[in-house]
């Protein structure tokens, strides 16, 4: 049985992850919000930017993280301030990094580790609006790669799921009417919004013993609309 980290278990991808993971494994979770539905083995709440790690006794051996806060900050560009930016790559990008520093040592002692961040379509497809979180997302890819290289000798894997517009909290108010929902599910080729039960699958998969072999890649799950035109 393995212990893994969900770090936004409380919501959306996090949640349904801990849900598939939680059947099987035992689950830390860490959340700013206590969600009822979530399943886990021990649970913290702590707002994961401004909360101390320290004062959480890890296990000696974990062998999965899940990073799932992030933001959807849509503006035209000539609207976005520093702050903005600022915001976006914390956090996206520094939230990841603050925790994968306080796990790595006990992530590698599990010999055979993972770690799942998530990126963005954005990140790989230009889209209008999106420059902020386009630009911490291509952070997360980069950071990706790079600690996959820099830790493969430690057994520990790291890889990105880059999912399109999910029908989960973060996204209400992209989704908050029946109109904006066919919309947004048109622009895929596959003609839906992506289900966070799926990307759950696909972060559990990641996790398993079956990718042992998987490290330092990227996956897209998005409706096609990354590589897709009709």
């Amino acid at each position: 049985m393995k212990t893994i980290v969900i770090v936004g278990c409380g919501t959306g991808i996090g949640l349904e992850t801990s849900k598939i993971l939680s059947k099987n494994h035992n689950v830390i979770g860490i959340s700013r919000t206590k969600n009822p539905e979530s399943e886990y083995t021990e649970f913290y709440e702590m707002d994961i930017l401004s909360g101390n790690l320290d004062d959480i006794t890890f296990p000696d051996v974990v062998d999965g993280l899940v990073y799932a806060p992030g933001s959807i900050n849509l503006k035209p560009f000539n609207r976005l301030s520093a702050e903005d930016f600022t915001h976006d790559f914390t956090i996206n990008v520094l939230g990841a990094v603050k925790c994968i520093q306080k796990l790595l040592p006990s992530l590698k002692k599990s010999g055979n580790a993972s770690v799942v961040l998530y990126s963005s379509v954005a990140a790989k497809t230009g889209m209008p609006f999106h420059a902020s979180v386009s630009a911490s997302k291509c952070a997360i890819e980069g950071l990706t790669r790079s600690l996959a290289a820099e830790y493969s000798a430690q057994k520990i894997r790291f890889n990105a799921v880059a999912p399109s517009l999910t029908d989960t909290p973060l996204a209400s108010q992209l989704l908050s009417t029946p109109e904006k929902r066919e919309a947004s599910a048109k622009r895929h080729p596959l003609q839906r919004i992506g289900d966070p039960a799926e990307i759950a699958r696909l972060t559990a998969f990641l996790l398993s013993d079956d990718t042992s072999w998987i490290t330092g890649q990227v996956f897209g799950i998005d409706g096609g609309l990354s590589t897709i035109k009709l």
